[in-house]
């Protein structure tokens, strides 16, 4: 029904995660016909996105490649931020979940991948040197942000683990009801932990 080369910007589009092939073809038909211009200015972007942007030296976060000396993101060249709290998360898009939230005004680590034995990866898999390492320069505090799974948890206790003997004291995320939730739609587990996480309240 549709010419083979835009049929192909759809095949490439659908790929992307949370796209599915009528939003894929969506995207597709209004490239074609919003002009040349800006097609090609988001193919440039993208071809330039491996040469300008890499893992940051210190935290694995995103950063824009430097062209002197090694690699380092914003978060990890703000001076304002407090060194000795660290916050552990499984990938990139947890860190900007929590940047945005703006209750972490410490530093970062990105593991960039959870323990999981369905799909091969193993404790060896883990950057847990590097972590380690950045734990004994001067640590007070590691917060383990890894997401409420299965892998998560187990990635958790793992990590809580290794680090216990390395001085920080090492806390978890607390989980609960979402705000604005109903608790007769929350699950055991999510219940659970919020009548176990509770705290006192504050009378005025």
């Amino acid at each position: 029904m549709i010419p083979e080369p835009l049929s192909r910007v759809v095949s490439l589009l659908s790929r992307l995660p949370g796209v599915g092939e009528k939003s894929a073809q969506r995207f597709a038909l209004f490239f074609a016909f919003a002009g040349p211009g800006l097609a090609a200015e988001l193919g440039r972007a993208l071809c330039q996105l491996h040469e300008l942007v890499e893992p940051c030296s210190r935290c694995n976060n995103l950063a824009e490649r430097s062209s002197e000396g090694p690699t380092v993101c914003e978060i990890c060249r703000d001076t304002r931020r407090d060194d000795a709290l660290l916050c552990v998360v499984a990938k990139v898009q947890d860190l900007f979940a929590i940047e945005r939230s703006g209750a972490m005004r410490g530093r970062y680590y990105v593991l960039g991948k959870l323990l999981s034995p369905l799909d091969g990866i193993g404790p060896d898999e883990l950057p847990l040197q590097a972590l380690s390492d950045r734990v004994r320069g001067g640590v007070r505090e590691v917060i383990i942000a890894t997401p409420p799974s299965v892998d998560g948890e187990a990635t958790a206790l793992f990590i809580a683990r290794e680090l216990s003997a390395l001085g920080a004291q090492v806390s978890r995320i607390a989980s609960g009801v979402p705000h604005g939730g109903d608790l007769e739609f929350a699950d055991q587990v999510t219940l659970g932990r919020a009548i176990d996480g509770r705290r006192s309240v504050d009378v005025p």
